[in-house]
């Protein structure tokens, strides 16, 4: 584990990178409040415009420093490493510009990215949904991987949580992050429990006051249980969890999510990712507990009040005599 990347949050918690959900003032308050705030970098249609934010965010958080004197946690960027993300080369460059301290990498473990990085001492994680991905993002040198697991949103895989933890520690000896339904404080410290280092959250924040997201969107979240949630590459070729009723209300019936088709972005990545994912919405699991939209810092605190007081019932249920067996 990476423990001083570690040694930096008020919590083990990554905000993952939500696309056209995420920005700066996501990540800004994430960070503010002592866990990972991050972003992708396709969240601007423009490599210059993605510049601008990281300069927004690495501002406003020596802002927050100075006037505080609270050290914040540390942001992260996610790029798109496949080849058909023509953007991958600038965006690479902002980062090691401006010293991005997290990238998270996707479709991809490339070790001349991986090198870019460390090459100013940041960190790669890279999210996998299968060993052999994750053997190919070991062999790349990353720092971490992000295990995808069933019940992500996004482009989640179907391993259970805990299998998947244990078939990659049994060769990964770096940091373990896990994604996958992880929508309270409890859910934070069974994520540790499980083996994984750091908690990933996703569709937690997709309801926040700070998300890009509109608000129907959040309204469909907080009115939707796992039961609404369909898992189909027929939206832009790589299987992910949507939501149901955003593809019936584009049509997209039950056949058509049933069937599949080739990864294809297009030659523009951005603008193809972008059309699919605007009216169709993703979330995970986890919508079955979310029926509110609190400000960042609020659910931030409710998540460590809840992590701590998980940790306080386990070590409570621990104190047995030998008596009791």
């Amino acid at each position: 584990m990476d423990k001083d990347f570690y040694n930096k949050l008020n919590m083990p918690v990554i905000a993952a990178p939500l696309f056209l959900i995420s920005g700066p003032k996501l990540v800004i308050e994430c960070c503010k409040k002592g866990i990972v705030g991050t972003f992708p970098a396709l969240n601007q249609r423009t490599s210059e415009g993605f510049e601008e934010w990281v300069i927004e965010i690495k501002d406003e958080l020596s802002k927050f420093e100075s006037e505080t004197g609270i050290k914040p946690a540390p942001f992260g960027v996610n790029l798109i490493v496949h080849p058909s993300n023509i953007r991958v080369k600038a965006d690479l460059d902002i980062c090691v510009k401006h010293k991005v301290p997290l990238i998270i990498t996707s479709l991809g473990a490339v070790p001349d990215i991986v090198n870019a990085i460390h090459s100013y001492g940041g960190l790669v994680y890279h999210d996998i949904i299968k060993k052999r991905h994750a053997e190919k993002a070991a062999e790349a040198n990353v720092d971490g991987l992000v295990l995808v697991t069933a019940g992500a949103g996004g482009h989640a895989g179907l391993k259970n949580p805990m299998a998947m933890i244990s078939l990659i520690k049994s060769f990964f000896k770096k940091t373990i992050i896990l994604s996958g339904c992880i929508s309270n404080g409890r859910d934070i410290a069974s994520a540790l429990q499980m083996g994984a280092d750091i908690a990933y959250m996703g569709t937690r924040f997709i309801n926040t006051k700070e998300s890009m997201a509109e608000d129907g969107y959040k309204e469909m979240i907080i009115n939707s249980s796992a039961e609404d949630i369909v898992y189909t590459a027929a939206v832009s070729g790589v299987h992910a969890n949507f939501l149901r009723p955003s593809l019936e209300a584009m049509g997209v019936t039950e056949e058509v999510w049933n069937d599949s088709k080739k990864l294809d972005f297009g030659k523009d990545m951005a603008e193809a990712e972008a059309k699919a994912w605007k009216t169709i919405w993703s979330a995970g699991h986890g919508v079955s507990s979310i029926d509110d939209n609190p400000a960042c810092r609020d659910l931030i605190d409710k998540l460590k009040a809840e992590f701590i007081d998980s940790i306080e019932s386990q070590k409570a249920n621990l104190n047995f005599s030998e008596n009791d067996y």
